[in-house]
């Protein structure tokens, strides 16, 4: 522990995101789906990009902060019936921060009642609307987090110590990532202005919150078995999501397709021919297909993942020349033009 000891950043023990694995699922699901079902997702997808873009910009700050802490990003936990995503866990020598984080658009306002207040602007028109507080979601992955440690005392009275204390070493916090966004929590209680702050005033506030803290500093070996004891309860979430689209799939046949692609709808299976030649038989397909397989060994993913059977026959249909181009088939966003474009316009550029 010789290098731990010595330790003046932060350190990220987990660092990815469940939800960036659900954003690639999503886009790789909606080409299945009819008109109405890629409605919904389109929606759905956006929701899951602002949000993650608001996780980086917690990220950056976090990574910047020249603090000795361990960081968990996106942890599940779960005892019997009660679950909690929590966005951040950041642990330091006296104290472990739970992050909500928030990429809220529109100006939001704090009430003297606690009630978040939003407004938007829509068509010249201002609007307000009510939404959920995230500080009462916060409070409940909290109080999974208390359940959790008390029941994992082995005698009355460490666990009635585990539940006393337990504010005293974990805070909650909301964090809002959308810079645009503004916060008026003049009328709010002191109590809970204090737990929402936006996203440039975050390593000030942990500095100043441990700095305030009257609680005996951990070694950094006990904050690293603290962060990893959280670490180990972590568990995979089970892709449930998935199926709310399931209503919307278009019918598909189950012939010919191995355990690396996804199925290909009728509507589409083997309409596109090159002469008398079915599409999966050209060499473009068949180059197409050999890169996709290559690139998804090489970063341990599904094949469909990169294209599925659909993205690629339209890529054949539509010949893309550029990144822009590229763009506009279905499937293709910015990241993955700019992560596979120049490789699929190489091999498309042959033909």
């Amino acid at each position: 522990m010789g290098l731990f000891n010595r330790m003046k950043e932060p350190v990220f023990l987990k660092e990815s995101s469940d939800a960036e694995v659900q954003l690639e699922k999503l886009k790789a699901l909606e080409p299945l789906l009819n008109a109405e079902g890629q409605n919904i997702i389109k929606q759905d997808i956006k929701c899951l990009e602002y949000g993650i873009a608001g996780e980086k910009n917690i990220k950056f700050e976090l990574k910047n902060s020249h603090m000795p802490m361990y960081i968990l990003h996106d942890i599940y936990l779960k005892d019997g019936d009660l679950s909690a995503q929590i966005d951040y866990l950041v642990f330091t020598k006296k104290i472990c921060f739970v992050i909500e984080c928030k990429n809220l658009y529109g100006d939001i306002e704090i009430n003297s009642t606690g009630d978040f207040v939003r407004t938007i602007e829509f068509g010249g028109r201002k609007r307000k609307e009510g939404i959920y507080s995230p500080i009462t979601q916060n409070q409940r992955h909290l109080e999974l987090m208390k359940k959790i440690r008390t029941d994992n005392k082995n005698n009355i009275l460490m666990k009635y110590m585990a539940g006393r204390y337990f504010e005293d070493f974990n805070k909650s916090v909301v964090v809002l990532a959308n810079p645009r966004t503004v916060l008026n929590a003049k009328y709010a209680k002191k109590e809970v202005k204090e737990k929402v702050i936006r996203a440039d005033q975050l390593v000030k506030y942990i500095k100043k919150m441990y700095e305030n803290s009257k609680v005996a500093a951990n070694s950094e070996d006990r904050m690293l078995d603290w962060a990893q004891s959280y670490l180990d309860l972590h568990k995979d979430i089970e892709n449930h999501y998935i199926g709310k689209y399931e209503q919307y799939k278009i019918n598909i046949i189950t012939s010919q397709k191995s355990d690396e692609e996804v199925p290909t709808p009728v509507s589409e299976r083997s309409t596109i021919t090159a002469g008398k030649v079915t599409v999966e038989e050209t060499d473009i397909f068949k180059e197409l297909k050999a890169y996709r397989l290559h690139k998804s060994r090489e970063e341990k993913i599904k094949p469909y993942f990169i294209y599925n059977n659909n993205q690629l026959k339209n890529l054949i249909l539509k010949m893309p020349r550029n990144k822009e181009e590229l763009q506009k088939v279905a499937g293709f966003g910015e990241v993955k033009a700019n992560k596979y474009g120049d490789d699929i316009l190489k091999i498309i550029d042959k033909y």
